[in-house]
């Protein structure tokens, strides 16, 4: 879409000119797909994706505020409108009072994981190895079920979230307590609301560094056995919502699609549940091998397999 002069000066302004046109989105992507965004400005600071928010907002400009990158498949056709990327990552830590507060586009791992634990904070190292900024963890509820036998269970980041600092869609800036997410499996109340994480708080317990590294290092060898290498096999984590008691994984696996692939897409060896791009994967093919597991797991079990990734902006026709 093409936008006013004066728009696009606004949003200009926002950034100190770094806005940019026709950006390709699949580098900015764990999954390596995508077209380009009409308009892409890089927000570095918490104000500034604030104030880039309600530009776009005043505008009506549509707008997507693009964090990791991870859990979303973005369309071969790209975005009408504006992504803005964040890229507030500034983070302070109180070791006295063991309240971390990091601006939503922080990168839990290994920056804001790096910085807990050189301070001797427990609470987020058990995330390590999972591509998600701050915002994108408050977003999904991110959790992990951990290897280890005196901790075998999953762990939720709610468990140590102390307060938010929000844009509503009414533009006002409010500060929530952890309740007000109702956090749950895979979900927020951010699902449902056009609400913009700025930055968060967190309560940690001390620790011992060296605990918690052994923590991290577990967590990351659980990892490295069970899912595709980051940036060496592209993918945009777990495909579909897990199924109570039977895990969508297990029913792929059990219906024999492990390594079919369509295009350039391929169900990964290492977990039937995640798709990887071989070089050169469309959107297009990952929406043909979504409905082609989707019909075959519903013939082959019974149960339905619905997404969990967010899809975003315009996507192809394609044939089923």
């Amino acid at each position: 879409m093409e936008l006013t002069a004066a728009a696009l000066r606004a949003l200009d302004d926002v950034c100190g000119g770094r806005l940019q046109s026709d950006v390709p989105l699949a580098p900015l992507t764990t999954f390596q797909i995508g077209g380009p965004a009409d308009y892409l400005l890089e927000a570095r600071s918490a104000t500034e994706l604030s104030e880039a928010v309600v530009t776009a907002r005043g505008y009506g400009i549509p707008m997507f505020v693009l964090g990791a990158g991870a859990n979303i498949l973005v369309g071969d056709l790209g975005f009408r409108g504006l992504v803005i990327r964040n890229g507030a990552r500034n983070a302070t830590l109180d070791p006295d009072s063991g309240r971390l507060v990091a601006e939503s586009g922080a990168m839990v791992y290994p920056d804001i994981i790096n910085l807990t634990v050189e301070a001797g904070l427990s609470g987020l190292e058990h995330y390590a190895g999972i591509p998600s900024t701050i915002g994108g963890a408050l977003w999904q509820n991110l959790h992990f079920l951990s290897p280890a036998p005196e901790r075998e269970r999953t762990m939720f980041i709610e468990e140590v979230v102390h307060e938010a600092d929000i844009l509503t869609e009414d533009n006002d800036r409010q500060t929530v307590g952890a309740d007000w997410f109702n956090f749950g499996y895979d979900y927020s109340t951010l699902h449902d609301r056009d609400v913009i994480v700025l930055a968060a708080s967190f309560n940690l317990e001390p620790a011992e560094p060296e605990r918690m590294n052994k923590i991290i290092e577990e967590n990351l060898e659980w990892r490295a056995a069970r899912h595709p290498p980051l940036g060496a096999e592209p993918s945009a984590g777990s495909i579909f919502k897990k199924i109570d008691g039977v895990g969508a994984g297990r029913l792929i696996d059990r219906a024999g699609l492990k390594g079919f692939s369509i295009g350039g897409i391929e169900i990964t060896h290492r977990h039937a549940n995640i798709m990887i791009n071989r070089g050169g994967g469309t959107a297009a093919d990952v929406q043909r091998m979504i409905h082609h597991v989707k019909e075959v797991v519903q013939t082959h079990s019974g149960y339905s397999l619905e997404p969990e990734i967010m899809f975003v902006g315009e996507f192809s026709a394609i044939e089923s």
